[in-house]
């Protein structure tokens, strides 16, 4: 599993087109053969995976029971406007026109590295968002990486 690493900003041509930045290429060499797919964030921000992660999710949504209701409502919403990207010869992506509006991204955005995927946020909603810290980043790493987040062989 890839984990990619960074934060870059970035600006989209009037196209919607956006520099892949070559710190973050390099971390995902198999990107030009296999392509990335980008999708609604759960906040108003864009994700985008490589192909590889994006099959894994679908399988994971497969197994989902689709009898239930929820299940239904999560997997369509979850996938709504779920787009393939191929990087062009310049290693820029074209992002549609319609997740753009969705996450409010104009010009400037931020990439910002999550574990397996990287967020796409606009520039303004994603420093407001990092301007919400808490005050207290020791206590809530306590509460979401304590006893449950030990890793067996601490």
């Amino acid at each position: 599993m890839s984990h990619f690493l960074g934060e870059f900003e970035c600006k989209l041509d009037t196209k919607g087109r956006l520099m892949i930045p070559a710190g973050l290429r390099k971390q995902m060499p198999e990107v030009e053969r296999d392509g990335l797919v980008v999708n609604r964030g759960f906040e108003k921000h864009l994700v985008i995976y490589s192909r590889k992660e994006w099959d894994k999710i679908m399988e994971d949504l497969s197994k989902l029971n689709q009898y239930e209701k929820k299940t239904r409502d999560f997997i369509r919403y979850f996938t709504r406007g779920a787009t393939d990207l191929a990087l062009d010869a310049a290693g820029r992506v074209l992002l549609p026109k319609s997740l753009l509006e969705y996450a409010g991204i104009a010009a400037d955005a931020v990439l910002s590295s999550q574990l397996n995927k990287i967020e796409v946020w606009a520039k303004d909603a994603y420093d407001a968002q990092m301007d919400n810290e808490p005050e207290n980043f020791a206590l809530l790493a306590e509460e979401v990486m304590g006893s449950a987040g030990r890793r067996a062989d601490a």
